[in-house]
């Protein structure tokens, strides 16, 4: 357990390799419960949210959610998250742990600046524990606890429903681990019961408690950004490469820094880097080409699927073309690596 904006966090319980590759090959059971909760509502809660949002709200249906960036005017990132609609007065975003009160302070300034005055932003995180469940076998170990069955779920849609036959949830099917897999949304006083229940459920499938050390390997295998790592107040999402999630056909805050370096490029470009030479990449280690620096590291780890050092970068866009070698000055050697498109893991 380590302390994390406010919260004990858990790292890891049989060790982050074996829960890895339990989440690969079975199902992981994870307490996300720290991720922030926002809920906007009202008459023009529509508005606001497609104007705060890079993506398009009115792409997606009651019932669905979707990832979108929030920028500020200069086009750095706020936070990164998952908007879910419950209908069209009403929606719920799930947020960083470490950003919450930032997107909150942050959604009031835009209220007042941008004139919405009959929305309610409110803080809800302290209403939700949340649990996720990862794995391919996450389906089979959710089915004998939810009202319907789990497969009928699609993805980046949500069911409100009970579990276990009495626990009010919100179960969404998205995920951040490449696999197959839910999250559940539940009054923080169930979450202990929910916990054994799928534990016991999913003993049979192979279920893991997993630490958020699996988490962050996981995702890094299937290039999905971290905050404070592939995105920050001073990286773009056309920087991190996340362009698609950005729609130029509405307004939102940053759309003309965007458009610009749409348009014209960027200074930097997020690539992926595979270890050539033996070493393990860390975040802020150094990238050079020929001895003269090019960038440096976003987030490295040793790939458990993999087994070998991988690294996202931010480098010089001249640098960014796929199979290229660079190198990566681990404790003042300087070891070879690829650039190799993202993802790095694929099935």
């Amino acid at each position: 357990m380590v302390p994390f904006a406010g919260w004990e966090m858990p790292v890891q319980y049989s060790g982050v390799i074996d829960e890895h590759k339990a989440v690969r090959s079975a199902c992981g059971l994870f307490d996300v419960s720290h991720m922030g909760e926002i809920e906007i509502s009202g008459d023009s809660a529509i508005d606001f949210v497609q104007f705060i949002m890079t993506n398009d709200i009115e792409r997606i249906a009651d019932g669905q959610c979707q990832y979108t960036l929030l920028c500020r005017e200069d086009g750095g990132v706020v936070d990164d998250t998952i908007v879910y609609k419950f209908n069209i007065d009403r929606y719920l975003f799930v947020v960083n742990a470490s950003n919450k009160d930032k997107v909150f302070d942050w959604m009031q300034q835009v209220q007042a600046k941008e004139k919405f005055p009959d929305v309610s932003i409110e803080d809800l995180s302290a209403s939700y524990a949340q649990i996720a469940v990862q794995g391919p076998k996450a389906i089979d170990a959710l089915r004998p606890l939810l009202d319907v069955d789990p497969a009928d779920i699609r993805h980046f849609h949500f069911h409100l429903g009970l579990l276990a036959g009495e626990i009010e949830a919100i179960v969404s099917r998205t995920g951040y681990t490449g696999e197959d897999g839910f999250e559940i949304y539940l009054d923080p006083a169930d979450a202990p019961a929910l916990w054994k229940a799928l534990t016991d459920s999913g003993m049979p499938h192979g279920i893991r408690p997993a630490g958020l050390g699996a988490r962050d390997t996981l995702r890094l295998e299937m290039g999905y950004p971290l905050y404070g790592h592939e995105l920050a107040d001073d990286i773009t999402p056309i920087e991190a490469g996340l362009g698609k999630y950005v729609r130029f056909s509405k307004d939102f805050p940053g759309k003309e820094v965007l458009e610009k370096q749409s348009r014209e490029g960027t200074s930097k470009a997020l690539v992926g880097l595979k270890m050539l030479d033996a070493g393990i990449p860390r975040q802020g280690y150094e990238v050079q080409s020929g001895g003269k620096t090019i960038g440096q590291v976003a987030s490295g780890t040793m790939s458990p699927s993999l087994e070998v050092g991988i690294a996202t970068a931010f480098v010089k866009p001249e640098f960014k073309t796929a199979g290229s070698t660079v190198e990566v000055v681990i404790r003042g050697r300087a070891a070879k690596a690829e650039v190799v498109p993202l993802p790095f893991y694929k099935k």
